[in-house]
């Protein structure tokens, strides 16, 4: 990842532009965030910048852990990322807040977590339209999947067959959002349209 740090999502809300135009926003806490690790190519082999965020008790911290943070001098963190860059040169134990990285008009990609709907059917999973009231007297076949594979000849379903399973509750970046406000005083940043998970979840938004 190039720059970015570490949030929540807390919701939605719309804000007028300076045309009148409504805007649907997305309301994201970003930081402040601690670098809690500077690695170089020297001991690391790579370049990047450890950051933390969301205070974590420290009976709930494992001891390797707590020494981490204790060399950043600061207390432990629930969430760490890594990130390439920063604009300024950052030291270790450094506080990096929403407007030292974003500001508004940029275009970010934002990385969250899908919320989880559980196994679910085809209908649902894959925009399947079902056959209608068109059963000619079945009753269980409103929102089945149909056939789904050839007889002796395959001889087997296809790799990547459109089925009932798993839905959401997976890694995805939704990218090029346009950022409308930064609340600089509240640490929150507004960006245009919709972004993945739940409220509350944590979040990584990225340049």
């Amino acid at each position: 990842m190039a720059t970015g740090l570490i949030g929540r999502k807390r919701g939605m809300t719309s804000i007028f532009d300076e045309n009148g135009k409504n805007i649907p926003c997305t309301i994201i806490e970003l930081g402040p965030c601690v670098v809690t690790q500077i690695k170089t190519d020297a001991t690391d082999g790579y370049s990047a910048v450890q950051v933390g965020y969301d205070e974590k008790k420290e009976k709930n911290t494992p001891a390797a852990m707590q020494g981490h943070f204790k060399k950043a001098k600061t207390s432990p963190k629930r969430k760490l990322v890594e990130f390439e860059t920063f604009p300024n040169e950052v030291k270790l134990g450094d506080t990096i807040s929403a407007a030292d990285v974003f500001a508004e008009g940029q275009f970010v990609d934002v990385v969250g977590t899908s919320k989880g709907k559980g196994f679910q059917g085809v209908v649902k999973r894959h925009n399947f339209a079902g056959v209608g009231q068109a059963t000619h007297g079945q009753h269980n076949r409103l929102r089945a999947p149909g056939s789904i594979g050839a007889a002796s000849y395959p001889a087997k379903v296809f790799k990547g067959m459109r089925m009932g399973g798993q839905m959401g509750d997976v890694r995805i970046k939704t990218q090029n959002l346009k950022i409308v406000k930064v609340l600089a005083e509240k640490n929150l940043v507004l960006v245009k349209g919709a972004i993945p998970g739940y409220n509350g979840n944590f979040v990584i938004v990225e340049k």
